[in-house]
């Protein structure tokens, strides 16, 4: 294992063991989380109230010392309201550019879906380019820019759903269930006392581990993380496979391919491996393909769901030696 793969270990154990001190299990939404932001993506997570979306981004921000800023979308919030605008300084007798939120490293979009499609598509630039334009001007954003969206999983009247082209930037979709019996108790027992997980991390027992400067040289290091030729085919198979299903009506498109092969060799670090195997590519297709598929509609009602297809794709693809 060389030097580099053998930092970002390191690096990935650290960032857990203290994320863990304020979120109490969710170990694969931590894990999921953590491996948009080393590959440079970004995540829809979707997840009833309660479960801790907002104090998780807060919580990998102060880990890594990067900047936070959240969004909470509703239908009267406008494009110019996440990238900001000129606005005329009396005093120095010319336009200034008031920075919106989008100006951060994690940003959290509460309830992305509330917005209606001319805001939503406000963060297609800034998601694709880590760029903004305002008034012909572009801004770059900084090279560690990540976007958090959060979904209500319940509650649909008033909604917005995501354009296509907007889902697909979205590297994974993390699925945020309700915490397990003992986990609940010890959240419990825990906001008795003055151990809660805000007080946890607003107090500073926090260790920040990283930097941005840091969290850049550690995502180059991932390419020394070996997917062989066999298991890039592999995912290529897995892909092309979704859109030939015949409950598919619109199956997963080459920037799924690009994901998957980006969160296999992620998960791979995260396991302390500087090789990809075929397991880590099956763990990785759920959250990489769910959101991008749609269902014909007569395999919808018959209750079909997304994962149930994934499952069978996979079943049906060869798996490499």
């Amino acid at each position: 294992m060389s030097e580099s793969t053998e930092l970002l270990k390191k690096a990935l154990r650290l960032a857990k063991q203290e994320i863990s001190k304020v979120i109490i299990g969710q170990e694969p939404v931590v894990d999921k989380a953590l491996i948009a932001i080393f590959t440079g993506n970004h995540a829809l997570i979707e997840g009833v109230p309660g479960v801790a979306k907002t104090l998780l981004v807060r919580t990998l921000a102060h880990v890594m010392r990067c900047d936070f800023a959240r969004i909470q979308f509703t239908p009267d919030l406008m494009p110019t309201d996440i990238t900001g605008t000129y606005v005329f300084n009396l005093q120095k007798e010319a336009f200034s550019l008031v920075k919106g939120p989008v100006f951060t490293t994690f940003l959290l979009a509460d309830e992305i879906n509330r917005a209606p499609a001319k805001t939503q598509s406000a963060l297609l630039q800034a998601m694709q380019e880590r760029t903004v334009t305002i008034d012909r001007k572009t801004h770059a954003l900084s090279p560690n820019f990540t976007v958090f969206a959060t979904q209500n999983p319940i509650e649909y009247e008033g909604t917005y759903p995501l354009p296509e082209a907007q889902k697909d930037r979205f590297m994974l979709k993390i699925t945020m269930d309700h915490p397990e019996k003992d986990e609940e108790l010890t959240l419990a027992r825990r906001m008795l006392g003055k151990d809660s997980p805000e007080s946890v991390l607003s107090s500073g027992k926090i260790k920040q581990i990283l930097n941005p400067e840091l969290l850049s040289r550690l995502k180059e290091s991932l390419e020394d993380v070996l997917l062989n030729e066999q298991l890039s085919e592999y995912v290529v198979n897995i892909v092309r496979k979704t859109r030939r299903h015949q409950s598919v009506l619109v199956g997963a498109g080459p920037r799924a391919t690009q994901s998957l092969i980006f969160a296999g060799r992620s998960y791979a670090a995260l396991n302390g491996r500087d090789y990809v195997t075929p397991d880590d590519i099956k763990t990785m297709a759920v959250p990489v393909l769910e959101h991008r598929l749609i269902l014909r509609p007569e395999y919808e009602i018959e209750g079909l769901t997304v994962r149930e297809v994934i499952d069978s794709v996979l079943k049906e693809i060869a798996v490499p030696r």
